[in-house]
């Protein structure tokens, strides 16, 4: 499976991506987690310490080497076809059976620039979701920036998590309204902090076209692990039967294709 997760900054989607990437790796997948969101924290929500692991957008001497440009050079030429087959293994850092991969994000001088960093991102982005074996979860800005026409083909699921509120709700419909431009029409919503059964409803009922298909509760426990800076316990008894709930879905889903 290739799973996508995106949503508004702050509604739980890199909590959400590191416990189904914990839950399927303790299932014995092979788990490849995929940092695309420039706030990236994923490694500390999956208890794994990135101060070695240097983020591929800032990797100048691997951009110079597999684009032939180096990053901030104006003009010129370079591969738009990079190779990247290698970087999953060689970059990433493992526990407890998930691998971890940071992007990194790009800044760009102007809207539309195209740049050899932007170029080795979005072929490695390719390659994950066409060639990789691996079960990946991608955690992502709340966009589809990283995703291409033909890189959205191999994309099982975008998930956007939402939150019960009116600008997480407004933000799941934009990022629907991308995904159409694409061609991914296999889009589904999970919630995120939901208190109630009332908020559940509320989701439910104003989500539009994205189907819900799971909830992950308001939790005690995930509030205090982000307070001390630890992963989520998956075996709380809240959180361990919504994760697996979720999942579930989404294998089901996988299945029927």
């Amino acid at each position: 499976m290739k799973i996508a997760v995106s949503g508004k900054g702050g509604v739980g989607k890199t909590t959400l991506s590191s416990l189904l990437a914990r839950y399927w790796a303790r299932k014995g997948y092979r788990v490849l987690a995929v940092d695309a969101d420039p706030d990236a924290n994923l490694g500390s929500a999956l208890g794994i310490d990135t101060t070695d692991l240097t983020p591929i957008a800032k990797m100048e001497d691997l951009i110079h080497e597999r684009t032939g440009t180096r990053p901030g050079t104006v003009g010129g030429f370079f591969k738009m076809n990079p190779r990247v087959d290698d970087l999953p293994e060689a970059l990433s850092k493992e526990k407890d059976g998930v691998r971890l991969l940071v992007m990194g994000t790009v800044k760009k001088g102007g809207g539309g620039c195209i740049c050899p960093e932007s170029v080795l991102l979005k072929a490695l982005i390719n390659h994950l979701v066409l060639y990789q074996k691996d079960l990946v979860i991608m955690d992502m800005e709340a966009g589809i920036e990283h995703l291409g026409r033909g890189t959205a083909q191999g994309v099982d699921r975008l998930v956007i998590v939402v939150e019960p509120g009116r600008r997480s709700l407004e933000t799941a419909v934009k990022v629907k309204q991308l995904t159409a431009d694409i061609g991914l029409s296999r889009v589904a919503a999970v919630g995120s902090k939901v208190h109630d059964a009332s908020e559940a409803e509320y989701l439910e009922k104003n989500l539009e076209s994205i189907p819900l298909i799971g909830i992950l509760p308001y939790s005690r426990e995930i509030a205090v692990a982000d307070l001390e800076n630890r992963p989520p316990s998956l075996d709380d008894p809240e959180i361990f039967p919504a994760i697996e709930k979720i999942a579930r879905a989404l294998e089901e889903h996988q299945t029927s294709r």
